[in-house]
């Protein structure tokens, strides 16, 4: 723990979080626009997993997994989003040391998790298409059901020792955080101690937790699209490639945006850039997952047929 006195510094017990202040025109707009947005993605999230549960069709490893990522981005969605939408409404942003820690915690472990599921999820995919023989012995029930709970627990495990060290950091001087949420590297540039041992810890777990799994997706797919492109039907290609385009678009955007952000050094022209590219896989990366699930898979519409047919019919 350091020094909670350095020099005639005051020591704070909240921060200000500074997200779209220096837009108070548009504050309405953007509430209503992050309300449709949240609403939204709940509902249709929220959706899928009732399907995946209820539906007996949909009961494989790869349904498993989507209900899975959809219980993430709802969890994902309410993390960061009902205490913008406050902000915006209410003009307060301020939020309490411990609750831009807890907030910080939440958000870091589901992104890591999101990360490995999304990885888990392409192998899922190569195993379907390149290795379809193997596919049924590689993906038992037990498998899966590993991967998946492994993916989470490893993930809030990892990210509590992060937190852990973080709330041995002392807070003094400047209490505003650039930033709509709160968020590791804008959060430990305002500790007046030494948050070198964060910052190393948080590289290392970069590593299993985004850059490996990216790794591993992006293997997984070239040899899909490799495999995919030897067949010799276009019929065949184009039902092979259907079956993982969703997920090719999905993990496209989330990485395309989270590699940005987090890779590159923030210069002061790219950082309203970098809250717009934050905005989106934070904020519209768990819509468009949604709507991308939902409306280009057909299993998934034919669930969602079903089940508003049982509905209407009275048939459950």
């Amino acid at each position: 723990m350091g020094n909670p006195e350095q020099g005639n510094e005051t020591l704070i017990t909240e921060f200000v979080l500074l997200g779209f202040g220096n837009l108070p025109e548009l504050q309405i707009l953007l509430f209503l626009l992050f309300l449709v947005i949240y609403i939204t993605t709940m509902a249709g999230n929220i959706l899928i997993m009732v399907l995946v549960v209820t539906d007996v069709l949909m009961y494989t490893p790869m349904y498993f997994f989507l209900g899975n990522l959809s219980c993430l981005e709802t969890c994902h969605t309410s993390t960061i989003l009902p205490r913008l939408m406050t902000s915006l409404l209410t003009g307060d942003r301020t939020i309490s040391v411990n609750g831009c820690i807890t907030q910080l915690y939440f958000f870091g472990s589901l992104t890591a998790t999101e990360c490995l599921l999304l990885s888990v999820m392409s192998y899922d995919r190569y195993l379907a298409i390149v290795k379809p023989l193997h596919y049924a012995a590689r993906v038992s029930g037990r498998s899966f059901l590993q991967l998946a709970a492994g993916s989470w627990v490893g993930s809030f495990l990892a990210n509590s020792i992060t937190v852990l060290l973080i709330s041995q950091l002392t807070f003094c001087g400047l209490n505003a955080i650039d930033h709509f949420s709160c968020d590791l590297i804008p959060l430990v540039k305002l500790s007046c101690n030494d948050p070198q041992q964060v910052e190393t810890l948080s590289v290392i777990l970069s590593f299993p937790f985004l850059l490996v799994p990216f790794l591993l997706t992006v293997r997984s797919y070239i040899s899909i699209i490799t495999s995919i492109l030897r067949i010799p039907s276009t019929t065949g290609r184009q039902k092979a490639f259907s079956t993982c385009s969703s997920h090719i678009i999905v993990v496209t955007l989330y990485y395309g945006t989270l590699l940005v952000v987090y890779m590159f050094p923030t210069a002061h022209m790219l950082r309203d850039f970098k809250t717009v590219l934050s905005v989106v896989y934070t904020v519209l990366t768990p819509l468009v997952n949604t709507l991308i699930y939902s409306l280009r898979n057909k299993e998934v519409k034919e669930a969602l047929r079903k089940a508003c047919r049982k509905c209407m019919f009275g048939q459950w």
